[in-house]
């Protein structure tokens, strides 16, 4: 595989390009299948699906869609095309559910964007190939493993402090599906790189433990 975009990625990008404007345009489109918990309890569950086709603006499409861009293909070369849409769309749903637990006493609550899958195709491409660099604001490089961690560490964070607008338990319910899910394809990490999977698994397990103990 080379480094070119893949016809799956392609696809995926372009599906949800082709429902954000849709729904740029049609707010009662936009409504209909935005991820909502009235709806979700309602047993309208295809917006676990529909919402992670939606953005807000262009602006969350294009991050969402970048990041896409830039990990799919580690995610493809070592999982294939049925291991890549397990990734994305198990993600996608899990941090559906994750928003669910969080904030099902919110009927109110609503969000969208593929941010959750995205999420879990950045954190298996991180677990798949952890030595690699990212560039921290583009700039700063670090290992990859570090900035998952990272990331993981500052949206506990952002989910106690309830502060912005973000579906930061959507992002974490995501990584949490890209994480499981490779692990399940490629049990054979474990014994490859044991100590990479438990230090990923932390601020999974820290999360947990701060909401047993009513800190989140």
């Amino acid at each position: 595989m080379n480094s070119s975009i893949q016809l799956i990625t392609l696809l995926i990008i372009a599906a949800n390009v082709i429902v954000s404007f849709k729904g740029f345009k049609d707010y009662s489109f936009f409504h209909q299948y935005k991820f909502n918990i009235a709806q979700l309890k309602n047993q309208n569950y295809k917006i676990l699906l529909t919402s992670g086709f939606l953005h807000v603006d262009t602006t969350h499409l294009l991050v969402n869609m970048l990041t896409l861009y830039f990990f799919a293909n580690t995610v493809l070369f070592n999982l294939g095309v049925i291991g890549f849409l397990a990734i994305y769309f198990g993600s996608l749903i899990l941090g559906n559910y994750l928003s669910y637990f969080f904030h099902k006493n919110n009927n109110a609550y609503a969000a969208v964007g593929a941010s959750g899958a995205v999420v879990g195709v950045l954190y298996s491409a991180i677990l798949l190939q952890p030595d690699m660099m990212l560039g921290l604001f583009f700039i700063i490089p670090i290992p990859a493993y570090v900035f998952g961690i990272g990331y993981l560490l500052y949206s506990i964070y952002a989910m106690k402090k309830q502060n912005d607008s973000i579906g930061h338990d959507a992002h974490f319910g995501g990584a949490m599906g890209g994480f499981f899910i490779t692990l399940a394809l490629q049990p054979q990490l474990f014994s490859q790189n044991l100590l990479m999977v438990v230090l990923l698994a932390i601020p999974i397990l820290l999360l947990f433990v701060l909401k047993k103990i009513n800190k989140i």
